[in-house]
């Protein structure tokens, strides 16, 4: 009788943990939706996402690089933004090992505006299918990073502005930043066509 009570508390704390997790990452997407820069009045109804999964709330594993030199991201206006590598992140989704690397803009008024910012691009299998097709952003901060760890939460991959208008200059995700799983979290597709 005891070994029973024993594990239904057990299931009963992991259940709340769930629900207190699916519940934080549902208001995260309402105040999204809310205090997006673009898209405005009626056509906030049509932003979707995907259901919150932890399983998609991983620890990576967090290399640094020592780039100085940088590189140029396509946008999607045909033109040029300036980064460089600061980190290489390991992980697994589904037992599938993965690879992603982490990025701060060389643009002086960025760095002085946002100077811990870092900036995860990439592609999945559901890009240009049930997520936008040019791919999807993540913010973190250099903060994020402990102890050679970083949390990634891809329940948290949104859109970038192009997804909803034209005009944008939207870096695109290079390709050592595509990965070949499923990340079924997040945003998908905005529902309207621009």
């Amino acid at each position: 009788m005891t070994i029973a009570l024993l594990l239904l508390f057990v299931n009963t704390c992991f259940a709340q943990a769930g629900d207190a997790y699916t519940t934080s990452i549902k208001a995260y997407q309402k105040t999204y939706a809310t205090d997006h820069e673009v898209v405005k009045g009626k056509d906030k109804k049509y932003f979707r996402f995907f259901p919150a999964d932890s399983t998609y709330k991983v620890i990576c594993t967090f290399e640094p690089l020592y780039d100085t030199t940088g590189f140029s991201m396509k946008t999607s206006a045909n033109t040029l933004k300036y980064f460089t590598r600061y980190g290489r992140i390991s992980f697994s989704v589904n037992d599938t090992p993965c690879q992603l690397f982490l990025y701060r803009s060389k643009d002086p008024q960025v760095q002085l505006a946002y100077k811990d910012l870092l900036f995860l691009p990439f592609t999945d299998a559901t890009t240009g299918d049930e997520s936008y097709g040019s791919g999807r952003y993540i913010d973190l901060s250099t903060t994020d990073v402990k102890d050679n760890t970083i949390l990634v939460d891809f329940n948290k991959a949104y859109n970038p502005y192009c997804a909803y208008a034209t005009g944008f200059k939207c870096p695109i995700p290079p390709k050592e930043n595509q990965l070949e799983v499923y990340i079924k979290a997040g945003e998908k597709t905005f529902g309207k066509a621009h």
